[in-house]
């Protein structure tokens, strides 16, 4: 039983410590605030619009993946950040990489949408 008890209070833990990640991102990075807004309308989109299983699953996943990306974007930034304002060819390198992630991400999104609804729209003429 005190594995079970050790267990839920890691699990508390965890939750407790994810929470303060979305605030920090939420209070802190224009960038996130700005793709859980247009998460907040895409999500209900991809829930309500007449498509398969899987399109569903390729429209959620891809608006969840950009959050993602855009998390530990975040995270690395910060991590930069953390060691020296100093300007310097590897913490830019550094930030650099992790918004080019971020911009293959939204690709990634916009072209499975266009694909999908594009798709949609031709089975409903």
């Amino acid at each position: 039983m005190k594995i079970f008890t050790n267990e839920i209070k890691r699990l508390n833990n965890a939750t407790r410590f994810s929470m303060q990640g979305f605030r920090a991102a939420w209070e802190g990075e224009a960038a996130f605030r700005f793709e859980v807004i247009l998460a907040s309308v895409m999500l209900p989109v991809a829930i309500l619009i007449d498509v398969s299983s899987l399109e569903r699953i390729a429209l959620v996943s891809t608006v969840l993946l950009v959050l993602i990306v855009e998390l530990l974007n975040s995270a690395i930034e910060a991590a930069i950040d953390r060691v020296g304002s100093e300007p310097h060819p590897l913490s830019g390198r550094a930030k650099d990489l992790g918004s080019a992630a971020v911009f293959v991400a939204l690709l990634l999104t916009f072209f499975t949408w266009a694909t999908v609804l594009l798709e949609f729209v031709s089975r409903h003429r």
